[in-house]
This record gives C-alpha cells, sequence and structure tokens, in this order.
C-alpha cells in the first residue's frame, strides 16, 4: 500500500518494511538520466496503479499528437521516498520522480540531484492554472523544483446523507467553525453522538489528530502563520497552536462527543472510525473529519452507491466568507534529467487535461482549479473539488513537511499522548517545542 494512501503519511508504519522494498527498485534501474539523447524517458512514483495508468494514457496521447520520438517506461515502485533518496546516493535514479513530500523533494534538491522546472513548462499558464500554495509547495529558493501532478484533500467532514436528510441537519448551515460547535451541540441535544474518531495506525498512530491541528491552525491563524509554524519560524507551542487544541477539545473532548469517548480513538482504527456512521440500526456516530481517500475504507455496500450514502463538506473557516484554506497533499514531480524529451515530458505533465483519463476510474484529484470536475466519477468527488477548488490556499500537510523526528515522530507520540489523558495540550506542544532537532 502507497506512503502516503491518497496523500496521507498514515501508512508510515510501512517505513519499517523499506529494506525489504529496496531490492524490488532493481526493477527500476534502466535509468536514461544519463543520456541526454535517449529516447525513453523513465518515471518512477508510487501512486495508486488505477491513477498511473490514467496519467499514462494521457501522455502517450499527448506525446503522439505532438509527433515526438519518445517513449515513456513508467514504473510504479514501493515507498519512493526513501527509495529515491537511496538511489540518488548510487546514481541509479529515473529522469522524473513523483514524490509525495515537499521534505523530499528539498532533500533532492539538497544532494544536487534535480533541475528546476521553471524553464520545462508554461508558468504563467500554470500560475492561473493552479490551486493558490500548490506552486510555492515546490518552490525553493525562487525555482519551482517539485510541481503538484495529483493532489488529495484533507480536512473534509463526511456524513451519512440519508440520517442526516431524516433528521433534519442541514450541512449549509456549518458556514464557521462557531457553528459546527453548534451543531455539535444540536446534534447531543438531539441525544446523538456527533463525532466519529479514530487515530489507532498501528507505529503510525496519532497522525489524525496532527491533521486535526493542522487543519484548525491553518483556519484560525491563517496561511501565513501556518507555513511559518510548519517551518518553526514560529515556536510549535504559540498561542495561536494552543488555541486550536482548545478549538478541538471544544469539539471532541465533551461528555459524549464521540463515540465511545474520546480516549476510545487511541485503540479505534482510522479506517474503521466511520463505519459506525453506517450502522443498519442508525448512525452510532454522525461526522467524521478526515481525508479524501477515507471512503475506499468505507463499508462496500456503503461504496457500491456513493452519492446516496454519504454525503462531504469541507472543513469551515475560522470566520463565514473569511480566508479559507484547505490542508491537502500530493505527489511533486520532480526532474532529475533536463533533457529535451524530459522536458517535453514533463511539460505535458503539467497540463490541465492530463487526469482526464485518470479522473473518470480512479482516486486521482487534479491539483488544477480549472479542471472539469464533470469527469470525477461521483458526487462526492465532485463536492471535494468545489471546496479545494474555492479555497483561499492549498496547505501541505505540516507534519509532511516538518523534520521526521516531528512530523512522523513527536508530533504523532504526544497527541496520542494528549487524546489519550496522559497529558493536557499544552504539556504535549510544549515537549515538541522542546525537542525540536
Amino acid at each position: 500500500m502507497r506512503t502516503p494512501v491518497r496523500g496521507r503519511t498514515t501508512l508510515m508504519a510501512m517505513a519499517a518494511l523499506t529494506a525489504l522494498t529496496l531490492p524490488l527498485a532493481a526493477c527500476g534501474g534502466d535509468s536514461g538520466s544519463g543520456d541526454s539523447n535517449s529516447k525513453t524517458v523513465t518515471i518512477w512514483s508510487s501512486i495508486d496503479q488505477p491513477v498511473q495508468d490514467g496519467l499514462l494514457k494521457s501522455l502517450e496521447a499527448k506525446i503522439k499528437a505532438g509527433g515526438d520520438d519518445i517513449t515513456v517506461k513508467w514504473e510504479k515502485v514501493e515507498n519512493i521516498n526513501q527509495l529515491i533518496i537511496t538511489k540518488i546516493q548510487s546514481g541509479d535514479t529515473p529522469d522524473i520522480a513523483l514524490v509525495p513530500q515537499p521534505g523530499v523533494v528539498k532533500q533532492m534538491n539538497d544532494l544536487g540531484a534535480i533541475k528546476p522546472i521553471d524553464d520545462a513548462v508554461d508558468m504563467e499558464a500554470l500560475k492561473a492554472s493552479m490551486m493558490p500554495g500548490t506552486l510555492e509547495s515546490g518552490t525553493i529558493d525562487g525555482k519551482l523544483m517539485g510541481m503538484l501532478v495529483s493532489a488529495n484533500v484533507k480536512g473534509l467532514i463526511f456524513y451519512p446523507k440519508k440520517a442526516w436528510a431524516d433528521a433534519g441537519y442541514d450541512p449549509a448551515s456549518v458556514t464557521d467553525i462557531a457553528s459546527l460547535q453548534a451543531l455539535t451541540d444540536q446534534m447531543k441535544s438531539d441525544g446523538n453522538t456527533p463525532w466519529c474518531f479514530g487515530i489507532e495506525s498501528d507505529t503510525a498512530t496519532g497522525w489524525p489528530v496532527t491533521d486535526w491541528i493542522e487543519t484548525l491552525v491553518m483556519k484560525s491563524a491563517g496561511a501565513d502563520f501556518y507555513n511559518q509554524w510548519v517551518a518553526h519560524e514560529v515556536p510549535f507551542d504559540s498561542d495561536e497552536v494552543k488555541a486550536a487544541g482548545s478549538t478541538m477539545e471544544g469539539l471532541l473532548f465533551g461528555d459524549g462527543n464521540v463515540l465511545g469517548g474520546v480516549q476510545s480513538a487511541t485503540s479505534t482504527n482510522f479506517g474503521e472510525a466511520g463505519t459506525p456512521m453506517f450502522d443498519a440500526a442508525g448512525p452510532k456516530c454522525w461526522m467524521l473529519n478526515q481525508g479524501s481517500f477515507i471512503t475506499g475504507f468505507f463499508p462496500d455496500d456503503v461504496k457500491a452507491d456513493l452519492d446516496a450514502n454519504v454525503g462531504v463538506f469541507g472543513f469551515p473557516p475560522a470566520t463565514a466568507g473569511g480566508e479559507n484554506p484547505v490542508e491537502g497533499g500530493g505527489d511533486l514531480l520532480t526532474m532529475l534529467n533536463d533533457s529535451d524529451n524530459v522536458k517535453k515530458v514533463v511539460s505535458y505533465l503539467s497540463e490541465t487535461d492530463i487526469g482526464n483519463d485518470a479522473a473518470p476510474g480512479s482516486s486521482f484529484f487534479s491539483p488544477h482549479k480549472d479542471f472539469d470536475v464533470s469527469l470525477y466519477p461521483n458526487q462526492v468527488t465532485k463536492d471535494e473539488a468545489t471546496y479545494a477548488y474555492g479555497s483561499t490556499a492549498f496547505l501541505f500537510d505540516g507534519s509532511d513537511a516538518m523534520p521526521a523526528e516531528v512530523g512522523t515522530g513527536s508530533f504523532w507520540k504526544e497527541m496520542t499522548s494528549w487524546i489519550s489523558g496522559e497529558e493536557d495540550f499544552d504539556t504535549a506542544v510544549g515537549n515538541i517545542e522542546a525537542n525540536w532537532p
């Protein structure tokens, strides 16, 4: 299973298996990165196979239409984040690698392994087309070093559509965080349990809490502060972060707010947390805050008619009509060879319609806000797109960009300790700040 799953480093527990996956990399060893005249362009990624197949179909059609004598060899590899660094160090790399973390792009750049993309693409067209913030996520020292090709969205609130309609709950009423709190309170007064919540993920336990906090920080403190926080230009335990923790406590920590109580989340698997929404006897919990990938974990009978069973809306801004950034992730294209043929492939992959064949039959989500949303396979994805494309900024998952000791280390660990009741939020974020590398 890829890391991240639909853009989430949730399953970074798989990193423990890196030693097992590295030998498989030999399948990608036929690199064209050292041959400026090669007609074969090699691409490595860990994206889902149906997404890869759809992108490759569109890419090959563009190459044919352009009359280019180029053959694309696109290989799916495991754990691209660690594999690509290992292969850079051994001098055995592809021409293009799609990596899901800005931190890895920076690491590749620090190793001198990647080339600026600016000259290979139409930057003005990209600036007009891409969601705000996406280009910035791959820009280093003023140069575009990583270009988002496929994306995912987080901070999405899923709900059981039929039950909500019967109960008279209206997603349109949620216009700010205060109204989300009011809806939470209304559900409780109706005798319902508002929130589904699970953070167990084997050795990656705790990551769903980091998504909650990141979303609340960006919504309440704004995109600029969020980026400063992720870069540690402000303390991890800043007052704005503590305020986000307080907001989360208001939504989840009250008696009856979470199915089984908030502490039960440490033993509730993230992929199973939403299942009780669709219980045959009626919802046991009524809302789940997660990423767009989570629908793949819903029960089969729910997925069989997703639009009839599932509704979704974006986590609201702090103030109705105010700044409304969205958290997300995705696969950033890096160019390890700047031959003419590689640049042509990169240019094709930058075009809005490169996802036209991938979108209808896969989990593909375009980072282009002018993408034809009618191509998405269901209304749920179209609603996710409406939310994301209308955001004021697309901000990469903070824990993916923080140093690994924090992002997939102390951040997960300390948030789990907070949820389990072992320590309060201020202590948890204080510990992270004190141990920032």
